[in-house]
């Protein structure tokens, strides 16, 4: 298949893009582009708020300023027009769609209802599978916070990722690279290491 013939299959190709839009103003953005008839995904998980005179418990975007969305590249139009959009997230001019592997690992964490919060984005580690439970299939970095386990799942254009808490004896290592060493690394005030 030439360059031109691959041009034309892929016209009208459906990608999920990253979307960088105002902060805070995530779920009603997301709101006003699928009131357009284009398909949004915003991860939430739950916080709990405290102020002086109670608590309570907010629905709060996974990556702040950002939400998911899918369409054509060339029918962008009514997605960077609506109000709160910032941007197609990308390098330099060119939008960079996300895999759907990565959008379909956060729809299956934030279907789950396990306790998910954001993390900082992780390059390397142990990577592991999830072999049972709700998160059953789920692949992502198994990491040893604070005394419990989490798999840490990555959306790499937004260098981003989020953890979710799990059993050890859910997971299984996949196969090692030769020569990969675990990692560690600084996420907030703790040390976070790679489990083997």
């Amino acid at each position: 298949m030439n360059t031109e013939t691959q041009g034309a299959a892929s016209l009208g190709r459906r990608n999920w893009y990253a979307l960088q839009v105002t902060c805070r103003k995530e779920l009603s953005i997301a709101a006003q582009i699928e009131g357009r008839g284009v398909e949004c995904f915003l991860p939430t998980y739950k916080s709990l708020r405290k102020w002086s005179d109670r608590t309570k418990e907010l629905q709060q975007a996974l990556f702040p300023g950002y939400l998911f969305s899918r369409f054509a590249y060339e029918d962008r139009q009514q997605v960077v027009t609506a109000p709160g959009v910032l941007q197609v997230v990308g390098s330099g001019r060119v939008a960079i769609p996300v895999p759907d592997g990565e959008i379909e690992a956060l729809q299956v964490a934030v279907r789950s209802e396990v306790a998910s919060e954001p993390w900082p984005y992780l390059r390397a580690g142990e990577r592991v599978k999830v072999n049972c439970g709700r998160l059953s299939g789920l692949e992502g970095i198994l990491i040893n916070f604070k005394g419990n386990h989490r798999v840490v799942l990555s959306v790499t254009l937004l260098q981003r990722s989020l953890a979710l808490e799990v059993d050890l004896s859910w997971v299984t290592s996949l196969e090692q690279q030769p020569g990969r060493q675990p990692f560690a690394t600084m996420a907030s005030a703790g040390s976070v290491t790679a489990e083997i």
